[in-house]
């Protein structure tokens, strides 16, 4: 199997892990914890379990510069993302603010051809059109918020796509279980101030805690893994258009598990975003790899 097909399914795998956490989430929700406790255990959890990983596979923690850059993905652009998304849920709907996270793939491939002077090809802006098309048939049309709501949603879109481009540069010199592992227990520490100051709600039943544990193993630790093993193999650019699966595995999920009703316009949506993936996966062009921490920026 070629690297590129591995690095698919690596994506794949990684899209349909973080789909699932949604619907952990609302389990974990329903059996008493809140936003804050669950983010917390997610990390204070998935953290240990890198560790004991690293250690089993006898892989080093990074050093110097690059142990500084994921941990400032980690403690920074992962905890920056994800408290301007969750916050923003709280001030627009749910549908206008996944629209706007979602923008991110775009974001990915423009500045990837602006800094690191990445293709953009006919398969990957097609791939890119789709993917963004289906996701806004995915997500729905309830499109409301105040002006805060829509900042923080975006912000949250920014901060993704500048946490991507900076792993896609520090993960080929760590290593795609050292990265994670640095990334995860750096918000860790974050979450666990926060936790400190907040006192958040911590599940209170059994189904509630095996959903938390859940997202830290599966919506985690697999997640985000092989997020960056994928994006060794494929580059920022088409890890990020194929990580689009995400909503559509939501979606998939909630109406089996959650009885949530399913339209056709969410179908549709779903046909366009894995019309993408097939168009990517069958590209046979290898994404350029990353520039070295000190290599000069190539001009736009």
């Amino acid at each position: 199997m070629s690297p590129r097909a591995v690095g698919v399914g690596l994506i794949a795998v990684s899209a349909a892990s973080f789909g699932a956490m949604a619907i952990f989430a609302r389990l974990a929700y329903d059996g008493g914890a809140d936003i804050t406790a669950v983010l917390f255990l997610r990390f204070a959890i998935a953290a240990p379990c890198m560790a004991v990983l690293l250690r089993l596979r006898r892989q080093p923690w990074p050093r110097g510069r690059v142990l500084a850059g994921l941990i400032a993905m980690g403690g920074i652009g992962y905890v920056g993302q994800s408290l301007s998304y969750f916050t923003a849920l709280t001030l627009a709907s749910a549908s206008l603010v996944a629209l706007l996270l979602y923008a991110y793939p775009a974001i990915v491939t423009v500045l990837s051809a602006v800094l690191f002077g990445v293709r953009l090809t006919p398969v990957r802006i097609g791939a890119l059109v789709l993917a963004l098309a289906g996701t806004a048939l995915i997500v729905g049309p309830e499109l409301s918020g105040r002006p805060m709501g829509v900042t923080l949603g975006a912000a949250a879109a920014v901060i993704y796509s500048v946490y991507i481009l900076a792993g896609s540069r520090l993960t080929p010199l760590a290593g795609a279980l050292p990265s994670a592992a640095v990334v995860m227990t750096s918000a860790a520490v974050v979450y666990a101030v926060v936790a400190l100051v907040q006192r958040p709600s911590f599940p209170t039943t059994p189904g509630s805690w095996a959903s938390v544990v859940a997202i830290a193993l599966v919506s985690t630790v697999v997640a985000i893994t092989t997020f960056f093993a994928g994006m060794e193999r494929l580059g920022a650019t088409d890890a990020s258009t194929l990580s689009t699966i995400e909503p559509v595995v939501t979606v998939a999920l909630a109406w089996a598990v959650l009885d949530e009703r399913l339209s056709a316009a969410q179908v549709a949506g779903g046909v366009l975003v894995l019309t993408a993936v097939v168009l990517l996966a069958r590209a046979t062009s290898p994404a350029p790899g990353p520039l070295p921490l000190d290599a000069p920026v190539p001009p736009s």
